[in-house]
């Protein structure tokens, strides 16, 4: 069991949890937990046995200096942190860590027993796969949810995927077993440009997030990191007419199977994340 701070009780807490590893291109869904727990102030109550499930071999411990200059290991694992976001009526739980190398099973119901403990409500999964999209228009966010009221709510999509899942899938599928409502982000990130980071794909799924809360969240200096990020990938592509020519064909086919109203409704969507953020900033 994973033993945790003691803790006030949390008010309706949501839980948020991202992996690095094969449910993270891009890093993409844990540089979004990683920007979560730096803006919301979180503070870390608990973390998960690495000797139970992680093999150092593949996941190696790390090796640095501290703040007093001492040599430190940093061993892979999974930590659980509690934030109070000011604009929120409830709480948050984050759940940020590695895809562990086994007992799966045994990783997951430790984790939501943590959670059951600090009195999580609702569990939320980010993920971040490689697709044939192009970088230069908005980043594609599916999402699924366990039950049929959340469905309907987030406008949502039951998954009709088949074929090997990571933990994330393992989590949700978890979750529903144990009757514990659960949704699930996942970003698409261009597979041409698969190196981490991709800031644009951490944006849109922070973006999600914010739909889900109904509340506005701080974020820094993303939107001019994930510019930059766009501009980077149109300059290497320019340098390639093989790539440029790509792109543009991912292009023409987003544009031309992407309905209208689909669109619309993403802009309007993208239009009162800006009024809420403006609106808390006053």
């Amino acid at each position: 069991m994973i033993e945790l701070d003691e803790v006030e009780g949390l008010v309706d807490p949501v839980v948020i949890a991202a992996f690095e590893g094969w449910n993270d291109a891009a890093d993409a869904a844990s540089s979004a937990v990683d920007h979560l727990m730096r803006v919301w102030n979180a503070r870390v109550v608990g973390a998960i046995d690495p000797d139970e499930f992680y093999d150092f071999q593949v996941n190696r411990p790390l090796v640095g200096g501290d703040k007093s200059g001492h040599r430190r290991i940093t061993w892979p694992g999974t930590t659980l942190a509690i934030a109070s976001p000011p604009d929120l009526d409830r709480d948050i739980i984050l759940m940020r860590g590695i895809e562990p190398n086994m007992k799966w099973r045994q990783f997951c119901a430790e984790l939501l027993a943590a959670c059951d403990d600090l009195g999580g409500q609702l569990v939320v999964t980010l993920g971040a796969l490689l697709a044939d999209t192009p970088h230069t228009r908005p980043i594609p966010v599916s999402g699924t949810a366990t039950e049929p009221e959340l469905v309907d709510r987030l406008k949502l999509e039951q998954s009709t995927y088949e074929g090997p899942t990571g933990i994330v899938g393992v989590l949700q599928d978890a979750c529903a077993r144990l009757d514990i409502p659960a949704v699930s982000y996942w970003a698409a990130v261009p597979h041409y440009v698969a190196q981490p980071p991709c800031p644009k794909a951490t944006l849109a799924l922070l973006g999600q997030l914010e739909d889900l809360l109904e509340a506005s969240i701080p974020l820094g200096d993303l939107p001019e990191d994930a510019r930059a990020w766009e501009r980077g990938v149109d300059e290497l592509a320019e340098e390639d007419e093989d790539v440029a020519e790509y792109v543009r064909s991912l292009e023409e086919t987003r544009d031309t199977t992407e309905l209208p109203e689909a669109s619309g409704e993403a802009i309007a969507r993208e239009f009162e994340r800006y009024l809420k953020r403006r609106q808390a900033g006053e």
